[in-house]
């Protein structure tokens, strides 16, 4: 014997109830004897509520939507069976809406609808479908029998929730099933008490009809059929990711429901459970999918939890105070006022030391729950044993359930870590000592974005994934980078598991933003044809409200407008990666309050390519330092396009045809002197005097100009040019004397006894910068450990390929540590 049972959405249209007819049919001509419990149509027990209570208020037009009702079922009968078998059945299905027009002018007649009489005018959806299915299976030639299951399921008077008289039920079905044979076709939901007075089972009744069938008549195995393909690791709609659980215990089946997953009601399977049947939840609109099987005990699985459910709205109450360290009876006080209300508790936490207890309750509970105990508790708080009773709204909750916790140690490591590192924080937290659930409370708009972390980190379907957002994909380094990006795609995901996926790009004239992420394929072409104006403002916005999991802004310009919203992404628990010096090179104060936010935020902002593009210096810096090193000394040449001069700078050269060509090899900025005022020299090494510890500003920095105020001040590039060739001789005499000394010129910036500097030096064969050549830059660390021979970091220091090949650095890096 099977016993199946179809939810509302699987008689909720005529296409769907011809795939219950099939899969009734299906299980006929395999030989199963079967019993199926029928819900109403989707729904159809809504709309008699609504209809109930608008008899009661006297609104007249309640008899219209009934006849919208009937229709519905007119319209099944008419699609379901051929027009000359209809007529007995609509006969049948009339006189039943006849009955009910009769129940609702008595309604509306006395202006109240009782418990008593609501359960009456439940019970038709059940009554309805059940029979419209039992009547089509039999034109079809299916042997079925339509079963009013008021007739065997006997309650108490609790109307809206009865209790079933389990020894009394049991025989009638089975006296029931003796007798009839064929398809049993039973309305769910419905009951009767001793006197044959209407009743319903409340909360998953057709669930529990099913269980009660399959529990009387010792069913190998209750299917419940609905709309989904069994039970899932996540709320689908939440979590794209989630996947169907396979196998799971009657214990954690209970936990995930209770804390949202409404696939089944676990409480109405007791009987079944108690006979130890299993329970398969299947999908009706896709038969041939496995399912759910719940059961005693669940296989073992290689994930240390089965599911991730969430409830996203509910309301904190906390109670505290020292009056209640030691005193007997405050938690009995506090849980039977709630009882003595019907106030149910969805989350309980109290702290050790018995100062506090807190406790979640349904938002529409919160102002009366405060009245309540505030009333209750009015002795205490006007001694100032309580404090004042504190509700917080606005709040979810959120369930890790599985026994492979029990067996797997660091569960709740692994969770408050991933929580810790997308910067969610943790209002409430619950175990049991069973160490199934572990519930936490967190802010009801970190819902999305913790289940999303919290899935991917443990269940790593599809690998990691860090959704970046890019300014910039249009200029050198951003579309080097994206270029970077695409090409390494393939690698990442095979020996990293991670997926670098592209959200929202913005540069100066198109926004573009998918939270399923962009292609890198077509990009730009998208970015030009369907991208938004660009308004940096309300990108960031964006960022801030789409509140993705392990999300990092990638700031790959030098805007300083940009700069001014660091704080604010960083205080939205939003990591920054960026070459941008603006922001590091500022006011000592702006630096300090970046990296504060950072830290108290627990994410990370991260500039390696700040001070020397791809090479790695400031890591090599931090490393130092981290590791107990002092630093006694550093001497750099930071600038790829000054080194570049100056290693083409010979005897017999002229030092502005030296700088001409460095622009036009694209070295240099549009206007050269930007780079020989030795500004961007300057910030650099600020930064890296501040990455050592130092505490200096901008005008700290002692810079020996290479230029002359006529060169500075002239009027174009043009003009510069004729400046500096008229200084053609304070050059030459430059490079001469560095010859006849066997030396060569060098732009050197100096970190030492917590002073920076910049002046051109010369340096001889024995220095380490002696050989330096092309664009190189080089930074030298004399430090404790490294003292006579200094550690040297030497490489390519400009060029939008190892810059973006830094900034690409960077993001792997910050995936590794939230991975």
């Amino acid at each position: 014997m099977k016993v199946l049972k179809f939810g509302g959405t699987s008689v909720g249209t005529v296409e769907s109830i011809n795939k219950v007819l099939a899969i009734i049919e299906k299980n006929v001509s395999e030989g199963n004897k079967i019993a199926v419990v029928f819900s109403a149509m989707g729904g159809v027990t809504n709309r008699f509520i609504e209809i109930g209570k608008m008899a009661a208020e006297e609104e007249t037009e309640y008899m219209e939507h009934l006849h919208s009702v009937e229709e519905r079922h007119f319209n099944a009968i008419r699609r379901l069976i051929d027009v000359k078998q209809q007529s007995e059945l609509i006969a049948k299905v009339k006189v039943i809406f006849n009955e009910i027009e009769d129940l609702l002018r008595g309604i509306s007649l006395i202006q109240d609808i009782s418990p008593r009489t609501m359960d009456l005018l439940l019970s038709f959806g059940e009554r309805l479908s059940t029979t419209i299915i039992s009547a089509t299976l039999n034109k079809k030639g299916i042997d079925a029998t339509f079963v009013d299951a008021r007739k065997l399921i006997k309650t108490d008077s609790n109307f809206n929730n009865a209790s079933v008289q389990i020894e009394l039920t049991n025989k009638n079905i089975q006296e029931f099933a003796a007798e009839n044979k064929g398809v049993l076709c039973i309305t769910g939901f419905v009951s009767s008490n001793d006197k044959g007075v209407t009743t319903t089972l409340g909360r998953g009744g057709s669930d529990y009809t099913a269980s009660i069938f399959g529990a009387a008549l010792n069913a190998e195995i209750i299917e419940i059929w609905t709309d989904v393909n069994g039970m899932m690791t996540a709320d689908p709609r939440k979590v794209k990711n989630a996947f169907t659980i396979p196998d799971i215990s009657y214990a954690e089946a209970m936990e995930l429901s209770h804390f949202g997953a409404k696939v089944i009601y676990p409480p109405s399977l007791t009987p079944a459970f108690l006979k130890q049947i299993p329970v398969k939840v299947l999908n009706t609109f896709n038969a041939e999918h496995p399912g759910t099987t719940v059961s005693k005990v669940s296989r073992s699985t290689p994930y240390s939890i089965t599911g991730i459910s969430s409830i996203d709205d509910i309301a904190l109450v906390n109670l505290e105070g020292n009056g209640m360290i030691g005193v007997a009876g405050t938690s009995a006080k506090v849980f039977g006022i709630l009882a003595d209300h019907n106030i149910s508790v969805i989350f309980i936490s109290q702290a050790s030391s018995e100062h506090s207890i807190c406790f979640a309750v349904n938002p529409s509970d919160s102002n009366q729950v405060e009245t309540l105990l505030n009333e209750g508790f009015q002795s205490e708080i006007e001694s100032g044993d309580i404090d004042k009773i504190n509700v917080q709204p606005h709040l979810s909750i959120l369930a890790v359930v599985g026994e492979g916790m029990k067996s797997s140690s660091g569960t709740s490591g692994k969770l408050f870590s991933v929580l810790g590192q997308n910067g969610i924080n943790v209002v409430g937290i619950a175990q049991g000592s069973s160490e199934l659930n572990i519930s936490i409370v967190i802010n009801r708009k970190d819902i999305s974005k913790a289940l999303n972390a919290i899935h991917e980190r443990f269940f790593e379907i599809d690998g990691f994934t860090l959704n970046v957002f890019l300014v910039g994909p249009t200029g050198l380094i951003g579309k080097t980078l994206l270029s970077q990006i695409e090409n390494q795609a393939a690698y990442l995901k095979k020996h990293k598991n991670t997926n670098i996926k592209i959200v929202g790009l913005i540069n100066s004239r198109k926004m573009m933003i998918d939270a399923e992420g962009l292609s890198l394929e077509d990009w730009e072409e998208n970015l030009n044809e369907n991208g938004e104006k660009a308004n940096l403002s309300e990108f960031i916005s964006d960022v801030k409200d789409l509140n993705l999991p392990n999300t990092v802004f990638v700031d790959s310009t030098a805007n300083k407008d940009i700069v001014q919203h660091y704080a604010g992404i960083l205080e939205n628990n939003i990591s920054i990666i960026t070459p941008n010096k603006v922001a590091n090179s500022g006011s000592q104060f702006d630096y300090d309050r970046l990296q504060k936010i950072a830290n108290t935020r627990n994410v990370q902002f991260l500039y390696e390519t700040n001070v020397g593009a791809g090479l790695p210096i400031i890591n090599t810096l931090q490393g130092l330092i981290n590791s107990g090193d002092e630093i006694h000394q550093i001497e750099a040449v930071l600038s790829g396009t000054l080194a570049y001069i100056f290693n083409n700078f010979d005897v017999g050269k002229k030092f502005v045809d030296v700088v001409k060509e460095a622009k036009e090899m694209g070295y240099t900025e549009p206007d050269p002197r930007e780079d020989l005022s030795g500004m961007d020299v300057a910030r650099k090494i600020l930064i890296l005097a501040r990455e050592s510890g130092l505490q200096l500003e901008p005008s700290d920095v002692e810079l020996t100009p290479l230029l002359s105020e006529n060169c500075m001040a002239a009027a174009s590039v043009e003009d510069f040019y004729v400046e500096l060739e008229k200084e053609n001789a304070t050059f030459e005499k430059l490079i001469n004397d560095a010859k006849s000394k066997g030396q060569v010129l060098r732009y050197i910036a100096k970190l030492n006894k917590g002073k920076a500097s910049i002046a051109l030096e010369t340096v001889d064969k024995n220095h380490p910068f002696y050989a330096l050549a092309g664009s190189e830059n080089i930074i030298s660390f004399t430090t404790s450990r490294y003292k006579t021979n200094p550690l040297v970091v030497k490489g390519p220091g400009a060029g939008a390929e190892v810059t973006a090949m830094g900034v690409f650095a960077d993001i792997i890096s910050l995936s590794s540590s939230l991975n």
